[in-house]
């Protein structure tokens, strides 16, 4: 179980330290889009809407590594206060009981939505816009599934915590 568990928290940790350049590369894009306008009174459609695509992939791509370092929301009444079987059973059940079906759901509902875009190859609406909407729309699919990916090494490692402390 560690060993399959551990293999997903490398996968999840090497996207989510891939996606955080493009953090950079938002404030950089965004730099250039304010010299590029003010200074030399330029625009460009599909360089504004880099940022908007870049936000997203860190917000979609990332939420998988803020769930394997529990830095996602939590209303924590009383999570820090239990044992560590304590937590591990509210781990494991958080994630089969929300995070699987939750991000089934999404991955459901967005499947027809993402096909729907990439049978026109969907483009920005706008002209000059960027041509590339149906690849930004299939990362809501990639997101459901590196979320269940780190769920499933959450409820590994938990499972691992709950069956070592009933051994003693």
């Amino acid at each position: 179980m560690h060993k399959t568990a551990q293999g997903i928290n490398n996968f999840i940790d090497w996207t989510g330290r891939v996606v955080s350049w493009l953090t950079l590369g938002m404030v950089l894009v965004t730099f250039i889009v304010v010299c590029l306008r003010y200074i030399f009174d330029l625009g460009s459609i599909a360089v504004q809407e880099s940022i908007s695509y870049m936000h997203a992939l860190v917000f979609l791509i990332g939420a998988a590594y803020t769930l394997k370092y529990d830095e996602h929301v939590r209303v924590d009444i009383f999570y820090a206060k239990l044992s560590h079987k304590g937590r591990a059973w509210v781990d494991f059940l958080g994630s089969s009981l929300i995070l699987f079906p939750v991000m089934i759901f999404i991955f459901w509902i967005s499947w027809e939505y993402v096909l729907d875009s990439w049978s026109v190859m969907e483009g920005s609406r706008e002209t000059g816009g960027l041509p590339g909407i149906f690849l930004l729309k299939s990362s809501m699919l990639l997101m459901a599934s590196l979320l269940i990916m780190q769920g499933m090494a959450k409820v590994l490692l938990s499972l691992a915590t709950i069956l070592e402390s009933d051994s003693y």
